[in-house]
């Protein structure tokens, strides 16, 4: 089973841990919690809430050959399908996404930015990397530190 779909504790804890693992998994996430407070607000300043920005980042940011469908974004933001049917709607409805039918399956939709949603993205986008880079050398060492025995 893939990392990200096992449970939490599902996998049986080493069998010892330091101060130190303990020490740099809290500062781990802490800074973590510190960029998304960050990118949160703001998103929120920007006119969007934390969700709609994830979206968007989820549609641009999709590796597919093909635009996300919905059921695609819902996995993205690990979502069930009519919560992203519902975030997905409120985005048509503020003039920053748009579906457009699938050319081989016209049952299904695929997502793609407006003109409005790819600017709002880029400004939060250039925001966020600069925070990122910000926290580089802190998530370097805490990283390092958790790859230590």
């Amino acid at each position: 089973m893939p990392p990200e779909r096992r449970k939490a504790g599902s996998e049986p804890p080493p069998i010892e841990l330091s101060d130190r693992d303990y020490r740099a998994l809290a500062r781990f996430r802490y800074a973590l919690r510190v960029f998304q407070r960050f990118s949160e607000r703001a998103a929120r300043e920007a006119g969007l809430t934390p969700s709609q920005h994830q979206l968007l980042l989820a549609i641009r940011g999709w590796a597919g050959t093909e635009a996300p469908t919905i059921r695609d974004v819902a996995e993205q933001l690990q979502l069930v399908h009519h919560s992203a049917v519902e975030l997905v709607d409120r985005a048509v409805a503020g003039g920053l996404v748009e579906r457009n039918p699938d050319p081989v399956d016209r049952r299904r939709q695929r997502l793609g930015l407006t003109a409005e949603g790819e600017q709002m993205l880029a400004r939060l986008t250039a925001s966020n990397r600069a925070e990122l880079r910000r926290f580089r050398s802190e998530l370097a060492d805490v990283l390092h530190a958790l790859e230590e025995d």
